[in-house]
């Protein structure tokens, strides 16, 4: 398998040296498609209750259960997607489509207000959307190789984290003009810059053995991928997935509720352009944040970096429960961007580290991200309910208890995994744990 790629390296190798159109490309893909990944986001919350409104039946409860559902069914999606990337040398062609699933789904909203509709078209956006985590981490480690894969995700990271802030900012100066809709126009935009972005990064750029998590070794051997059975055989790879979990339980609603609550506390007409300043200034934060994960993590390790993640998670909820000022706010938000920029850094380090080896990288992506999708959509019901209940500080301060919660499970048992130690089993991993994830079936 000495084949070699328009990057100049052999196909297998983990030391590669790929073209700078295809780090151009990837550099373009995370900032056109960061809007368009993760569908309305918030902005669906605000949508519906700022334009449709109780007069068509929608509140924070019925709001909240169209995101549970959507996202119980994105949930399902994740590990297939995973496994759809692993299987697949054609992912260029799978994030194409899709971008132009989670489009389309989107742009029907605004003609549609039927409760079962609503449902069904932020449900295929949340499936179409779980392809987009795993591709781009396998497509990257496919372009880069392992060695530089940690620096690579940071900068990932940053540019993602810098177009949703450019794509916030816009959606919040036009909708002070247009409204809310203006959300619809520019996600039809991202989408149609993103698949030009997709299309820069050239096929044979990208190894599709290192994009599965195969060694060198290993592709060389021509070694086919361990069984799905073996993810759930990694201990530290099941823990990892309850702590993603804990951490979405507690992150996925607070954005939503500060939405909502922004929207009483200021009308309709304002909500938006205040909740993208909020995605701005959060943003902001987690571009050098995420730099400086993917540059720190193999100095500093995963461990503490996860540690303060949790940290100001908790924190940040017990902090927007001290003022209702609208700036105070937004200035609380800028948490976020410590919080959310380690953990979008750390994640697919951590999965990588798990699995090195198995020719399951992307899999595993999708099976931890199926946790992480468990507590987001809980999180969603669960904040509507406390807040329609007992009010928007009772439902801050119980997220903020449950990002403690994780802190401390985090502190006490999950073990360091640079260099892939804890999946391994090596004895300066500190954990005496058996070897995580076989090389092969």
């Amino acid at each position: 398998m000495d084949r070699t790629d328009s990057g100049g390296a052999a196909r297998g190798a983990t030391t590669r040296a790929p073209s700078s159109k295809a780090l151009r490309g990837l550099d373009a893909l995370n900032f056109f498609l960061a809007d368009v990944r993760d569908g309305l986001g918030p902005y669906l919350a605000i949508y519906l209750i700022a334009v449709r409104g109780p007069d068509q039946g929608w509140n924070e409860a019925t709001t909240g259960l169209v995101m549970t559902v959507a996202g119980i069914l994105g949930l399902v999606a994740q590990t297939p997607a995973g496994a759809l990337i692993d299987a697949t040398n054609h992912k260029r062609a799978v994030v194409i489509g899709g971008a132009i699933a989670v489009t389309v789904s989107c742009l029907i909203l605004p003609f549609i207000s039927n409760f079962y509709l609503v449902t069904a078209t932020q449900s295929i956006a949340h499936v179409a959307g779980t392809i987009f985590p795993p591709a781009l981490a396998a497509i990257t480690l496919g372009v880069v190789g392992p060695k530089m894969f940690a620096k690579r995700i940071g900068r990932n990271e940053g540019f993602n984290h810098a177009g949703n802030a450019a794509s916030a900012a816009i959606a919040g100066g036009l909708a002070y003009f247009f409204g809310p809709i203006v959300v619809f126009w520019l996600m039809g935009v991202l989408a149609a810059l993103s698949i030009g972005a997709m299309l820069l990064v050239p096929a044979d750029a990208i190894d599709d053995d290192l994009a599965r998590g195969m060694t060198e070794a290993e592709a060389k051997a021509d070694e086919q991928p361990s069984g799905l059975a073996t993810l759930l055989q990694n201990k530290p790879l099941m823990l990892f997935a309850v702590l993603c979990a804990i951490f979405h339980l507690s992150n996925a609603a607070m954005l939503t509720s500060v939405g909502q609550l922004l929207t009483h506390l200021s009308g309709k007409d304002h909500a938006t352009s205040l909740i993208a300043v909020c995605i701005v200034a959060a943003q902001c934060v987690m571009v050098p944040v995420a730099i400086f994960v993917g540059a720190r993590a193999d100095i500093i390790g995963r461990k503490p970096i996860f540690l303060a993640a949790f940290g100001v998670l908790a924190l940040r909820g017990v902090l927007y429960t001290l003022s209702d000022n609208p700036f105070w706010l937004v200035g609380v938000q800028l948490l976020d961007g410590v919080g959310a920029g380690i953990y979008g850094a750390l994640f697919p380090i951590v999965v990588a580290d798990l699995t090195r080896g198995a020719g399951r990288f992307n899999a595993a992506q999708g099976a931890v991200a199926t946790a992480q999708g468990v507590g987001a959509s809980v999180s969603a019901t669960l904040a509507g309910l406390i807040i329609v209940s007992a009010g928007y500080s009772t439902a801050f301060l119980a997220l903020a208890a449950i990002a403690g919660l994780g802190f401390v499970l985090y502190l006490t048992l999950m073990p360091e995994t640079r260099g892939g130690a804890a999946a391994s089993g090596s004895p300066d991993s500190g954990t005496g744990l058996p070897p995580a994830v076989p090389a092969s079936a």
